[in-house]
Order: structure tokens, then sequence, then C-alpha cells
């Protein structure tokens, strides 16, 4: 492993602190907005590229409450449901990028460290 992949961490490891949902088809998206019909849902974008991403990513895990339904999307494997995300709800794409979804509709979202600022 590289140093630069140290400083931003493996997936597994993001993915290792909390109860994320890997997406990794379009199809999923629908299972999102299903799941947040019954709780709240949160898709963060994140590039395993990005030490910005890696940070905000790191800080948003220790902030979010175990009430919410997390998908995670990896940016750099998946770039096509990352579009069909900026479709589906209509926000345009960014990275790092966290969407809350509730009742089937994005309640709030932000992009950066932007992010850290959403109500959780």
């Amino acid at each position: 492993m590289g140093l630069f992949n140290k400083i931003l961490g493996s997936k597994e490891e993001a993915k290792a602190k909390v109860n994320w949902i890997e997406l990794t088809s379009v199809a999923q998206l629908d299972d999102a907005v299903a799941a947040s019909k019954d709780s709240k849902v949160v898709i963060f974008k994140h590039s395993t590229r990005c030490s910005i991403s890696a940070s905000v990513l790191n800080k948003f895990e220790k902030q979010i409450g175990e009430e919410y339904k997390l998908y995670f999307l990896d940016l750099i494997a998946h770039r096509d449901i990352s579009a069909a995300i900026a479709e589906k709800f209509n926000v345009v794409h960014q990275s790092p990028q966290a969407l809350f979804l509730e009742n089937g509709e994005v309640t709030q979202h932000d992009s950066h460290y932007s992010i850290l600022e959403l109500t959780f």
C-alpha cells in the first residue's frame, strides 16, 4: 500500500466504520428511495482518489446517527450511478456529496466540508 492509500484509506476501511450499503447498480437507487419511506436515508458519494473526500467521510462517520440507512457510492468504480443520482434527484454532481432522503425526496444535500454542516 502506497503513502497515498495510507492517507486516504481504502473503501473497505471506510465501510467498516459504519454499516454502509454499497451502491453497485443503478437499480439500487429505487431501493434507497423505497427505504426512505420507512427510515431516513443518506447516499454518500465518495471519491477514493481524493483526500478531501476521505477527510469528509471520516468526519461524517463520526457524526452520523444510527437512525440513518447509509448508502455508499464509490464514484471511481460507478460513475454511471452518480450520473443517475444527478438525474433522478435533480442535483448537480459533486464529490464528495451527501444526499439525505425522506419519503422518497431529497430533503437536503451538500458537498465537500459543507456536508458536515447539514442537520443530522
